[in-house]
């Protein structure tokens, strides 16, 4: 891309162009870089660039290599972050955030409502490192107020919550944890990178799983962590090459094409998502539907300052429990049963057997899990086949 400074680029200019690397050959593909390694020309050369190696120069594919630094650039400038770094999946880039700034002594605050693996790392793994973990209800101010301390180092939390969609005030949490010191670490899978507010509100780090939405295809694993050149470069960098975290070449060039239409896929499927979560409201054998732009959610008129539109995912709990989820999921003939969301394949969840199936029922009750919740992945097929689909399953319950 030649030089547009002069100008500013929407993002979705930025998902088609940004980071550009093109070889001698000028390829209009990005290329695929599947090399493990890479030649000096000299020993000195060598000396040179493991002393200190620019973001051109290469070593090692766990280091980094110039399909993964395109597609880092490129996710960073639609972000809006000075820099990012790729993983080999989104756990990677949330364990990746984490583990990478936190010593034993260190507090951290965390919202409550999180995906299973994310509560893994901050019940199990970062406990057991001396790290001490505050979870608290995401959505109430007041009590992020009391639980940040002064010797408080992250607060971490998911901008819309997995499964319940619970809405977390990102500018508030940031005014709070700023004003101790802290960094505030959102995973922003919900929100997607197309809808998304997050460094604009106050995030210092944001991280994705980008098998969501980004590949959105259902292709490759990857995650990725954005934030300034200092936390990634300095912070997240060291401690991801060393332990194997990094994202593949392969991966990195499947993601780098998916951001290319990511925007036209995630505003269709978001617009579908809204016409089945509006269209579902108030059917008889529903208990709730859960959207965050749906007038009767709890947090609406956040979710609609914070995001432009309200993703690709509903929730719907079927009023006769799991036996009558079961039977919903059971008869539907377009969408499929599966875990994986933000997929141009509509998939529906049974989250309290399947993603969250590990927590104990005091604490499902507690977040919503309920055994009728249904989690509602919308894709690209056609919002009118979708609706028939999702109402004739719901004559089964």
């Amino acid at each position: 891309m030649k030089d547009t400074s002069n100008r500013p680029l929407s993002p979705r200019t930025k998902a088609v162009h940004a980071g550009t690397r093109r070889s001698q050959y000028g390829e209009v593909s990005e290329a695929m870089f599947l090399t493990q390694g890479f030649v000096y020309d000299s020993a000195e050369a060598a000396e040179a660039r493991f002393l200190e190696a620019c973001r051109e120069e290469f070593i090692y594919a766990r280091y980094g290599n110039p399909t993964v630094a395109m597609f880092e650039d490129r996710i960073a400038a639609i972000e809006g972050t000075e820099d990012a770094f790729a993983t080999a999946s989104g756990m990677a880039a949330v364990n990746g955030a984490l583990v990478s700034m936190l010593r034993a002594g260190d507090h951290v605050v965390a919202g409550r409502a999180l995906f299973g693996s994310c509560l893994y790392i901050l019940d199990e793994v970062l406990p057991r490192y001396g790290v001490e973990v505050t979870l608290i209800d995401g959505t109430d101010l007041a009590a992020w107020q009391a639980a940040i301390r002064p010797d408080t180092k992250a607060c971490f939390f998911e901008s819309v919550s997995n499964p319940t969609l619970e809405v977390v005030d990102i500018a508030g949490v940031a005014a709070l944890a700023h004003a101790v010191g802290a960094l505030v670490i959102v995973d922003n899978v919900f929100a997607t990178p197309v809808f998304s507010r997050a460094v604009e509100l106050g995030a210092d780090v944001v991280v994705y799983s980008t098998t969501k939405h980004v590949d959105g295809q259902g292709r490759c694993l990857g995650g990725v962590i954005c934030g300034t050149t200092e936390f990634i470069r300095k912070t997240a960098e060291p401690y991801l090459k060393h332990t194997g975290g990094s994202m593949s070449p392969f991966n990195a060039w499947v993601m780098l094409k998916g951001l290319e239409h990511m925007d036209l896929r995630v505003r269709a499927q978001a617009a579908t998502c809204r016409a089945l979560a509006e269209a579902l409201e108030g059917h008889p054998k529903l208990a709730r539907v859960i959207h965050p732009h749906l007038a009767s959610h709890p947090q609406c008129d956040l979710a609609r300052a914070q995001m432009e539109e309200g993703g690709t995912v509903l929730s719907f709990d079927v009023t006769g429990g799991k036996d009558a989820a079961f039977r919903v999921l059971n008869a539907l003939e377009i969408v499929l049963i599966s875990n994986n969301l933000g997929d141009a394949k509509s998939i529906a969840t049974h989250p309290a057997t399947t993603t969250h199936q590990r927590l104990p029922d005091d604490q499902k009750t507690m977040l919503g899990i309920t055994p009728g919740l249904i989690r509602l992945s919308c894709g690209l097929e056609d919002a009118g086949d979708l609706l028939a689909d999702v109402l004739g399953a719901l004559d089964h319950a």
